[in-house]
């Protein structure tokens, strides 16, 4: 149903300007949920945007305005009234009209701002004291907050007088008078009470899993993922609720998150936004600083070569299999450093998980190595009719190289970790350009002692 609703609001914007049958329209977007409709409004052009977004049902209009991306948000508000931005902004929830203020240029911002009644004025510039990237920059302050001495009656009433603006009612955090965070009582508990007499602090659960304000987004966003929540509890150094993290950001923090390990992992500095969204220039200044810094580490790979002339000389055989090795040891590297740069990201593995990680990658690249170097000299005698000497220092290598990549591989992110260093820096593009180097060298070394070469 949905999909057939959203073609026949595609097929009516085509003819918007015709037609003008707007009541039409806004029929068909009252069956449409809120992301499918934003989809909408990012292939539109802006200057139609303000023109469908009055359109929009306005339990839907906020809802719709919080999955626009930035650029589209943008857009939106240069077109709307501020007697209509006005609505938008006293519907968005406090954390959502955090996140637009900082999005926005500075001139949007003061629009926005003069438009927020002093309440939600007073909380956004709480929230943005925080660190963008800690539990109090993505936290919102609409919770629902009980007391312990509350009958539960007392508590499904406050529910219903209160419960309409807060971003999520299935838990009700319980404090004390000084806003201590005591525990917390799910919605289910409440409704499923057999005595509406029954206090609070009878029902609630007194061990929460909260996090402080500054604990880092992605720690938080493992937490949801580790306990099954779908908020939690964000207190001060003081232990007073100051807010909640709730499950759709903790979603937003994972793909943001994953985003940019990938961007790292792959030698591109990290973007926000998305590919069509990126200038030329951006994806140029992503991608050329990371270039140019393994074009000249790369360059200690042909210092080796250059080093070990005369044994390629004796035997020019050798240079046939240079790609080859290094490519093994690189993809061998990258196998290795992204499984622990992994386990890192889920909690599976901690630093001082090393020598663990060591052994483990050490027999994994023996195994491995042995199988390549067992197919590798069958096939080099064979196939390439090599001599058996040249073929053994070959797969003599293999093994090595495979050995010694694994374990670079399995250091290095932790390493980096120790260092407070992102540990996806450490990933493919680095691990090959350090196991080329080392591989040539193992090569031609195992190569002089092996064929006695000067």
């Amino acid at each position: 149903m949905s999909e057939i609703s959203l073609n026949t609001l595609k097929t009516m914007l085509a003819h918007l300007d015709d037609a003008k049958k707007y009541q039409s329209l806004r029929d068909v977007m009252e069956t449409l949920p809120a992301p499918d409709l934003a989809a909408v409004f990012e292939d539109l052009p802006a200057a139609k945007l303000p023109v469908l977004f009055r359109l929009c049902p306005k339990d839907l209009a906020a809802d719709v305005f919080t999955d626009l991306t930035p650029e589209t948000q943008q857009a939106l508000v240069n077109g709307l009234t501020d007697t209509e931005l006005k609505a938008v902004v006293d519907e968005l929830f406090v954390d959502d009209a955090t996140d637009l203020v900082e999005e926005m240029p500075a001139g949007v911002v003061k629009r926005i701002l003069a438009q927020a009644d002093p309440a939600t004025r007073r909380m956004i510039n709480e929230l943005l004291k925080y660190p963008e990237d800690s539990a109090g920059g993505v936290m919102t302050t609409e919770l629902m907050e009980l007391r312990p001495d509350m009958t539960v009656q007392e508590a499904m009433e406050a529910i219903r007088k209160n419960g309409f603006d807060k971003e999520t009612i299935n838990n009700c955090y319980v404090t004390d008078a000084s806003r201590k965070l005591v525990g917390v009582v799910s919605l289910r508990a409440l409704v499923l009470a057999k005595d509406t007499s029954e206090k609070i602090q009878d029902l609630m659960d007194p061990h929460v899993v909260s996090v402080s304000t500054t604990t880092d987004q992605e720690d938080v966003s493992n937490l949801f993922e580790k306990y099954g929540f779908l908020a939690i509890p964000v207190v001060d150094a003081e232990n007073r609720l100051v807010g909640i993290v709730t499950i759709d950001d903790a979603i937003s923090i994972l793909q943001d998150e994953a985003s940019e390990d990938i961007a790292k992992m792959n030698a591109i500095g990290p973007s926000d936004k998305p590919y069509f969204k990126q200038s030329m220039w951006d994806l140029y200044k992503s991608r050329a600083p990371w270039l140019l810094f393994l074009m000249i580490s790369a360059t200690f790979s042909s210092m080796v070569i250059r080093g070990y002339e005369d044994a390629l000389a004796a035997v020019t055989v050798l240079t046939a299999y240079i790609p080859m090795l290094t490519d093994a040891g690189g993809n061998a590297g990258s196998q290795s450093t992204s499984t622990i740069i992994r386990g890192m990201a889920v909690g599976d593995i901690q630093p001082h998980d090393l020598p663990r990680i060591l052994w483990r990658e050490s027999r994994v690249a023996l195994l491995c190595g042995g199988t390549l170097a067992v197919c590798n000299f069958v096939k080099l005698l064979l196939f390439d009719k090599i001599a058996a000497p040249v073929a053994l220092v070959v797969c003599a290598t293999l093994i090595c190289t495979i050995l010694l990549s694994q374990l670079i591989g399995g250091i290095l992110p932790v390493v980096a970790e120790k260092l407070h260093v992102d540990p996806a820096v450490m990933a493919s593009p680095l691990i090959t350009t350090i196991v080329d180097t080392t591989t040539l060298l193992i090569y031609f070394n195992i190569a002089k002692i092996m064929l006695h070469l000067e």
